[in-house]
């Protein structure tokens, strides 16, 4: 059967009773579950219920909330009504919120009564616990079919994360979308029936896919309203998960709660995913001895061009440690401005079913990043000999010393391999001789002591010299924005005022 509308993708096979949703607590603690049948009913009722509120088809709404069984019930009735879902960053500054509210045109928000005040003054807005207000249930109306959308109308809008100027809107489509849930066909044997844990925010791309995928294969969403490391190593234990969904910074912090880990069994656990942040080989080695039972993978995807890019070799070769894998059937990918090293390093140009028309009011921004047909992703990617696909870094992170390009995630991956490094950011200072110096903020695995003369010796003697930290911070954690990826920008400026009053960490 051709799937319709995004929210179609709800396995039809799942029985009933099965848990579809089991939302727990920061803490680990249960507090919720949703069977496949309530929720199929409850997505039913909601977009029934948004329908007589007098919306029409492509009409934007709102969700501003933290997660819940509610976000996702609501997500899906949205697009299944044939409206456009707007996953709202609740963490965002209020103008910025206000500036998604008229860039979606949003006709409804739905706001929990935490972030309710950011959005009431501005649009129609009802409570995420007054919900029920929303629904008609009335069976008597016969079961709700998903309004039959054609592939490129707009499923939902997700809004990039604005580290420099306001946030852009990406319309994403139910075609794309259907495809993309469906483009995964190596883990459907690890989903079926199981359950996965999801701890990152709704609003951002690696839960709300991640959802999908489970939701598509049938298997039971255990779904965290805000990720805490102790919490979800309990919610793991306690739910016995046998997949996990992840960034890096998530899984660097659970790594160190090593009390917790002490009286945790997650042997569980046989599929083990991370994505949205590079990755290095060594920190691969770390889950594979937190989850000794799972495969570990490394996803990666972007907003603008879909969640997957790439996958298992389709000889069967072995994925190299720390490669993303290679390119899916259906993808394109080619590799510009990496005359230097050949065609096998460059930034990673990408085409994909899943890929934006462009960024919502905002031509001038699309013709930058969407080139005949291609979408610069602005990652800096090599292929090895076999076509597997390595991060190398962010090329608008990259900067220059001594006239020498500067990749951060290749030095990140460098001080990663040290025995006494949890963590590594790497960032410029301003210097008067070499224009920027690489200086690191480095998170120490637990009870290891290390000294800044060792990491700044080891980098020398393990990589190029124009590349080692001229000074290295420890910290307990890496600050964090809101997608649960490392807040970069707040350490560039914390990293300038601290260079800055320390003279005798010039060179």
């Amino acid at each position: 059967m051709t799937l319709k509308n995004l929210a179609a993708i709800l396995d039809p096979q799942a029985p009933d009773d099965r848990p579809f949703i089991i939302q727990v607590s920061p803490e680990g603690d249960e507090q919720f579950r949703l069977s496949y049948g309530e929720g199929r009913q409850r997505i039913a009722a909601l977009a029934r219920g948004l329908l007589k509120r007098g919306l029409s088809r492509g009409e934007a709404v709102a969700i501003v909330a933290a997660n819940s069984t509610d976000y996702l019930v609501l997500y899906m009735a949205t697009m299944a009504a044939g409206l456009v879902s707007v996953c709202v960053n609740h963490k965002l500054p209020r103008e910025t919120v206000a500036h998604i509210m008229k860039d979606s045109a949003i006709k409804l928000a739905i706001a929990d009564a935490e972030r309710a005040a950011l959005v009431s003054a501005l649009v129609p807005t009802v409570a995420m616990e007054q919900l029920d207000s929303l629904r008609d249930g009335d069976a008597s109306r016969g079961r709700f079919e998903p309004v039959d959308m054609a592939p490129e109308e707009v499923a939902m809008v997700l809004y990039t994360s604005g580290s420099t100027g306001l946030p852009k809107g990406v319309p994403l489509t139910h075609g794309g979308y259907i495809w993309a849930t469906g483009a995964t066909p190596e883990q459907k044997p690890g989903i079926e029936g199981q359950k996965v844990i999801i701890a990152a925010p709704l609003f951002h791309m690696n839960g709300l896919f991640s959802a999908k995928i489970v939701m598509i294969n049938g298997g039971t969403i255990v779904l965290m309203t805000s990720f805490t490391a102790s919490g979800y190593i309990r919610a793991i234990d306690r739910q016995r998960v046998s997949m996990i969904t992840s960034v890096p910074t998530m899984l660097a912090l659970v790594m160190r709660e090593t009390e917790e880990l002490a009286r945790a069994d997650l042997g569980c656990v046989t599929t083990a995913v991370t994505g949205s942040a590079p990755s290095t080989a060594e920190f691969f080695e770390q889950m594979h001895r937190l989850f000794p039972n799972a495969e570990t993978a490394n996803s990666w995807g972007t907003t603008e061009s879909g969640p997957l890019g790439f996958g298992p070799h389709p000889d069967g070769i072995p994925k190299p440690m720390g490669a993303l894998g290679y390119p899916r059937a259906n993808i394109e990918v080619k590799f510009v401005g990496g005359a230097e090293t050949g065609a096998t390093q460059g930034v990673l140009h990408i085409r994909t079913p899943a890929l934006m028309t462009g960024y919502l009011n905002r031509e001038t921004d699309t013709k930058k990043r969407l080139i005949d047909g291609w979408y610069d992703t602005g990652d800096v990617m090599r292929r090895d000999e076999n076509g597997f696909v390595f991060f190398v870094g962010r090329a608008d992170d990259m900067f220059q010393c001594g006239g020498e390009n500067v990749y951060p995630g290749e030095v990140e991956k460098l001080l990663g391999q040290h025995p006494e490094v949890a963590q590594a950011c790497v960032v410029p200072v301003p210097d008067e001789i070499k224009y920027q110096l690489p200086v690191a903020f480095v998170v120490a695995r637990p009870g290891t002591t290390p000294t800044e003369e060792a990491l700044r010796r080891f980098a020398l003697d393990n990589g190029p010299a124009y590349a080692h930290p001229r000074a290295v911070w420890f910290v307990d954690e890496l600050p964090l924005a809101g997608t649960n990826k490392i807040d970069r920008k707040t350490l560039v400026d914390r990293a300038v005022a601290t260079y800055a009053r320390d003279d005798a960490k010039r060179v």
